[in-house]
């Protein structure tokens, strides 16, 4: 996948007199365990970053290198946290909204326009685009998703530390083979997402 090296999205937006733009994205929906983290970021009209792409094509030093980046450039960013326990309780869907909505709250400028990842997102009092694989396509979302990501995945290696058996380090907490054989011996832990079924662990 290429690196995204045009505004197409933020120019027209910027065109309309719109100075504040913020990106949205999330990364946690699919795993089996841990939180669902948001992330918003607004950066300088016309600024951009070399190497930005979506997080999950990048490998693991270049998102840090990114993620130190964007905090270096960006004129604001909000990140929003939604543990497993509230997972569970609303569903993964709704907890990713609420995480994004947290991440936009903590923006400071308010951003005057969102371009947000995926198909839906509830409306607030900002008018949003939604972008389907935004994080390919749009460089403040894909900056975004990076944010969300690493901070993520720091998350779940430092679970790793107190649940040593279920591989978090690794797997970050999604169905591995691994992860699901070791839920298999052990159990589920704290942390995990027990509203999740998993057909592997018992075929019908």
């Amino acid at each position: 996948m290429k690196h995204i090296t045009a505004l197409t999205f933020e120019r027209e937006l910027w065109q309309t007199g719109k100075r504040f733009v913020a990106g949205v994205d999330e990364a946690g929906r699919g795993p089996l365990a841990g939180p669902v983290v948001a992330a918003a970021v607004v950066f300088p009209r016309e600024f951009i970053i070399d190497g930005i792409k979506d997080s999950k094509t990048l490998s693991e030093k270049k998102r840090a290198d990114l993620f130190d980046q964007i905090h270096l450039k960006a004129l604001s960013i909000g990140v929003g946290i939604v543990d497993h326990i509230l997972i569970d309780e609303i569903n993964v869907l709704n907890a990713t909204f609420k995480a994004m909505h947290k991440a936009i709250d903590e923006l400071e400028p308010a951003p005057e326009h969102l371009l947000v990842d995926g198909p839906y997102f509830p409306e607030l009092n900002i008018p949003a685009s939604k972008i389907v694989d935004g994080d390919s396509k749009c460089f403040t979302i894909a900056a975004a998703s990076i944010i969300a990501k690493v901070i993520r995945d720091k998350m779940m290696i430092e679970y790793d530390k107190i649940y040593p058996q279920y591989g978090f380090a690794k797997n970050k907490g999604y169905g591995t083979e691994e992860h699901i054989e070791a839920i298999r011996k052990y159990g589920f832990c704290e942390i995990h997402r027990k509203s999740f079924k998993i057909r592997k662990l018992n075929p019908e």
